[in-house]
């Protein structure tokens, strides 16, 4: 005999996802096995951006080191590399950090990496 599956078990763990998937669109919120499919694909998206999220700070942090060495007259290579043969323990988020609210304490920062050169 087959097994019934109308349960309140079952109906509780479908309402439990379906409330996960308030806020989607459409038949995705409304419908169990839309709502099923959209949210295991929304964690497998989220898992990958949480490390992807990580490359695109650091890419955002060194555009802004980059830009604003190159108005000091200094690449961004040069800079980091200057900052690493002096031993500077500042890393790329505190550098552009500093370059944005703080830019006479980042000339400071220029200049010694160009001595170090």
């Amino acid at each position: 005999m087959v097994r019934a599956n109308s349960g309140v078990p079952m109906r509780k763990g479908r309402a439990r996802t379906r409330k996960l998937t308030k806020g989607f669109r459409a038949s995705r919120h409304n419908l169990y096995r839309q709502s099923l499919v959209t949210l295991i694909r929304g964690r497998v998206y989220a898992f990958r951006d949480r490390r992807v999220r990580k490359r695109q700070f650091r890419r955002l942090w060194i555009i802004r080191i980059n830009a604003a060495c190159r108005a000091r007259g200094l690449r961004y290579s040069q800079l980091i590399h200057g900052l690493q043969k002096g031993l500077s323990e500042l890393n790329r988020q505190s550098l552009s950090e500093i370059a944005i609210h703080d830019p006479a304490g980042f000339d400071k920062i220029v200049e010694f990496a160009k001595k170090q050169l």
